[in-house]
């Protein structure tokens, strides 16, 4: 694919999905090259994206309100501490693998973390950053767990501020 792309997001969540898309990324875009070999800043580059849910998000919960008139808002300093240690090593573990990936396939890449709604950070970083080209992949759920999930692709699709490549694996559902 072409040789003028700059900047070239993929969006990594760790799933089999997530990773098909960004190996397919690696194997089929070509970026642009510099122009001179000590001139870094005109070449093309790959950014590996992670978002993070917030803690309260990830774990699925927040604490119940006590009964009878106790605090609606109490949060566990500890809990919560945990939960971001936990969503931590699961980043670095996502990044390590796809770090390794990108050394065997001796592809230099930025890595993005942020934390967030992923379709609202995707498409925020895309933004910031500038892409030519955002490449995701797609869980295919099916209309009753999209409608209650929504879907991620779906929505940097219609809302991402450049084209957009959702990956889907071979015999998923549409």
């Amino acid at each position: 694919m072409s040789g003028n792309l700059g900047c070239v997001i993929v969006a990594v969540d760790g799933s089999e999905e997530s990773m098909n898309a960004f190996t397919w990324a690696l194997d089929n875009l070509k970026l642009r090259s510099s122009s001179t070999p000590d001139d870094s800043t005109s070449a093309g580059h790959f950014v590996i994206l992670h978002v993070q849910s917030p803690p309260s998000i990830s774990a699925g919960l927040t604490p119940a309100a006590i009964p009878f008139g106790g605090p609606t808002d109490l949060e566990v300093p500890a809990f919560t501490a945990a939960i971001e240690a936990h969503l931590k090593r699961i980043t670095e573990a996502i990044l390590a693998h796809v770090l390794a990936i990108c050394s065997e396939k001796k592809v230099n890449v930025k890595t993005h973390v942020v934390v967030g709604d992923p379709k609202e950070k995707i498409c925020e970083a895309v933004e910031n950053l500038h892409a030519d080209l955002l490449v995701m992949g797609s869980r295919a759920f099916g209309p009753l767990k999209r409608m209650f999930l929504g879907s991620v692709s779906n929505y940097c699709a219609n809302h991402a501020q450049c084209p957009v490549i959702i990956s889907k694996t071979k015999g998923a559902a549409s």
